[in-house]
């Protein structure tokens, strides 16, 4: 095991504020990555700021602060940075593969830290970490990208984003909203075939696999349907699935045709209202019915707006990686 700065050449990144930069029209822009565990922390698209040049692709991204401590992405974009994050160039030539694992074991140290009270800054560069020459000791990962991540998109048409023209919708206008009845324990059933969703920030907010629920006081939800939890973390789920009641889950039943596609893109609209809620102000059925959301609209027959389905659809399909959905 070795210190962390001695594989990797370590600093802090731009420290940019977004409502100081110039928006990009487009995903062409240059990525700003914030202290966000989503979206390989990028937050927005941004137009050169006085003439500085952004960090090249290839380098990795961590959050020194903040509610997502140790969040590390590669970043396969030029990019610029928000406060508090530091960046990572190896030492010597790495594979994409290689800085994943980096990426996981940094993540990994994020107990050693608390948002406010330990953050990461003055120690993180010490971090004990394996060589890499370890690392290719211990794991085969030739041909990991090439497998299992095709980067092609689904679609070669690539579509730009302008939300100025878009329409608000609630929720509630687009599924019918039903907080869960009953209630599981998780650590009372046995494990089985079936999801158990609650709420949480990942595993799609699965908590377990457990048998069929035979005693009628918990309901089977069907496959293709939207979880809201109580903290406004949204997941799709393609599959049939039981709900912890206590979790305080809503479910999603759409109203139109939905898809995995369309759910990537409703979800992670609604991911976005995320700093609205806490444990002070849950997701509650009735709050969950009157979130509104922005969306591509087309007019009807009766020259009414309604969403533009087919457009988020094409969109999704239009980015790389849409060949892993």
């Amino acid at each position: 095991m070795v210190r962390l700065d001695e594989i990797f050449d370590i600093k802090y990144g731009n420290q940019f504020d977004l409502s100081k930069m110039e928006l990009s029209n487009g995903t062409d822009g240059i990525h700003f990555i914030s202290r966000d565990s989503n979206n390989n922390g990028c937050v927005a698209f941004v137009k050169k700021y006085n003439d500085i040049e952004p960090f090249e692709a290839g380098l990795i991204t961590v959050t020194m602060g903040g509610s997502y401590l140790l969040s590390s992405f590669v970043q396969v974009h030029e990019f610029y940075t928000a406060q508090n994050i530091k960046v990572l160039k190896p030492k010597t030539e790495m594979t994409l593969e290689e800085k994943l694992l980096y990426c996981a074991i940094i993540q990994h140290n994020r107990f050693r830290y608390h948002s406010h009270a330990r953050e990461a800054n003055s120690t993180f560069d010490s971090i004990l970490v394996p060589k890499l020459d370890e690392l290719k000791k211990k794991f085969d990962l030739s041909g990991f990208d090439k497998e299992y991540l095709p980067i092609t998109p689904l679609s070669s048409t690539k579509l730009q984003l302008n939300t100025k023209e878009w329409k608000l919708f609630k929720i509630g206008d687009l599924f019918n909203v039903e907080l869960t009845k009953g209630d599981i324990k998780a650590d009372r059933i046995d494990y089985g075939p079936i999801p158990l969703i609650s709420s949480g920030e990942s595993n799609n907010g699965i908590v377990k696999y457990i048998l069929e629920e035979g005693d009628g006081k918990a309901e089977k939800f069907s496959a293709n349907n939207i979880t809201l939890d109580m903290f406004c973390h949204a997941y799709y789920h393609p599959y049939e699935f039981y709900a912890v009641g206590h979790g305080r889950v809503n479910i999603l039943k759409p109203k139109f045709k939905l898809n995995k596609y369309l759910a990537v893109f409703i979800c992670s609209l609604i991911d976005k209202e995320l700093y609205r809620f806490s444990y002070g102000r849950a997701v509650y059925s009735n709050v969950a019915k009157n979130i509104k959301l922005k969306l591509p609209a087309i007019l009807n027959a009766n020259c009414e707006y309604e969403p533009d389905w087919q457009w988020m659809e094409d969109y999704i399909k239009g980015l790389p990686y849409s060949g892993c959905l």
